[in-house]
């Protein structure tokens, strides 16, 4: 996503996750429908297991499109060095041409399959300092007497992907924006953005701009399509998160581990069955719930007028979701781009 002024009567740019499930004119012919129907952002997931090469596939996207903004949600600095994310990174920009983000996260799906673990704050805090050192051309100590630059830099936005209360404080210490992964419920909502304008605030920043992601699907039957959800609400559960969905009256007790789900529950490859796995602990009303407060479930003027109040709450942009990680979001993109779009910029 790139950082331009807000826009008028504070609609927010509107993106979708489009994963690099599909060889990569599959997933071009994709993205440029939803650059047609008036998309504003596509951004891409990373991980090496599950999908294509990321920037293979923004390379792609990229030379196939002429106007929507690309990005990374989200690259890591785990299974990629600063040094080659860096180089990848500016090598989608000088194409892009001020069209590209970097969109930076701990690693969770790169790293689990893999036996490594997320990046600490600590290692999020080196690597975007590294990553932005290059970029900007200057020069890098790696330690062991090897002082280094990037030859032919060029400036990419690093956005940082967050949840936690630490990571987002740092997120707005250290980021030029922040994907907030809470959803749209307005209490996690404010106080996510509270915590990164605090952030920015103890580094003397002024604040950056935020992207909210959230799950979206356009129906008039709420509970038959949020039962979809069941793997997202108990993978929440599992990973702290018990406290904000009680904010919404969601009240789960999920184990530590469930089997059955491969390879996690957000990703899983058998989608059904983890819907059926996960019914044992999430109910159809929880998951409705969940589908009301946290994410973009609704007819198009519902899902429209929600997009404007996330719009004058100060978000600038929001990153919609399909559920499901193997298939493409076609029919996310139809019916939001020729239903919702149109709506949510009638008088804008």
């Amino acid at each position: 996503m790139t950082t331009p002024a807000a826009s008028p009567a504070a609609v927010p740019d509107v993106g979708i996750r489009v994963p690099p499930c599909a060889p990569a004119g599959q997933v071009v012919e994709t993205v440029r429908r939803a650059e047609r129907l008036g998309f504003d952002q596509a951004w891409f997931p990373d991980s090496q297991l599950l999908w294509r090469d990321v920037f293979t596939t923004l390379t792609a996207a990229t030379l196939g499109t002429g106007r929507i903004g690309l990005g990374t949600a989200v690259t890591n600095l785990a299974t990629r060095h600063p040094a080659v994310l860096a180089s990848a990174a500016r090598s989608v920009a000088e194409l892009a041409e001020g069209r590209f983000t970097l969109g930076l996260g701990v690693g969770n799906s790169s790293v689990g399959p893999v036996g490594m673990r997320p990046s600490t704050g600590a290692e999020m805090r080196s690597g975007i300092a590294t990553l932005r050192a290059l970029l900007d051309g200057e020069e890098w100590d790696f330690g062991g007497g090897a002082v280094s630059r990037l030859r032919d830099p060029a400036r990419v936005p690093l956005f940082m992907a967050a949840s936690g209360p630490r990571n987002l404080r740092l997120a707005g210490e250290i980021a030029d924006g922040v994907v907030l992964l809470s959803g749209v419920s307005p209490d996690t909502l404010a106080d996510a953005s509270a915590r990164v304008r605090d952030g920015a605030l103890a580094a003397g920043r002024a604040p950056v701009p935020l992207v909210a992601s959230a799950y979206c699907a356009v129906t008039d039957d709420v509970e038959r399509a949020a039962r979809q959800l069941k793997p997202i609400c108990a993978s929440i559960a599992q990973t702290g998160g018990t406290k904000a969905l009680a904010l919404a009256g969601i009240d789960l007790d999920v184990p530590d581990r469930v089997g059955g789900v491969y390879p996690d529950l957000v990703h899983a490859e058998d989608w059904e069955s983890a819907v059926a796995i996960c019914s044992r602990w999430v109910s159809d009303e929880a998951a409705a719930a969940f589908a009301r407060a946290f994410c973009l479930f609704g007819t198009a003027e519902e899902i429209a007028a929600r997009l404007r109040g996330l719009g004058a709450a100060g978000v600038r942009g929001v990153y919609l979701q399909h559920v499901g990680s193997y298939d493409l979001p076609h029919e996310l993109i139809d019916t939001v781009g020729e239903g919702v779009l149109p709506l949510l910029r009638e008088g804008a």
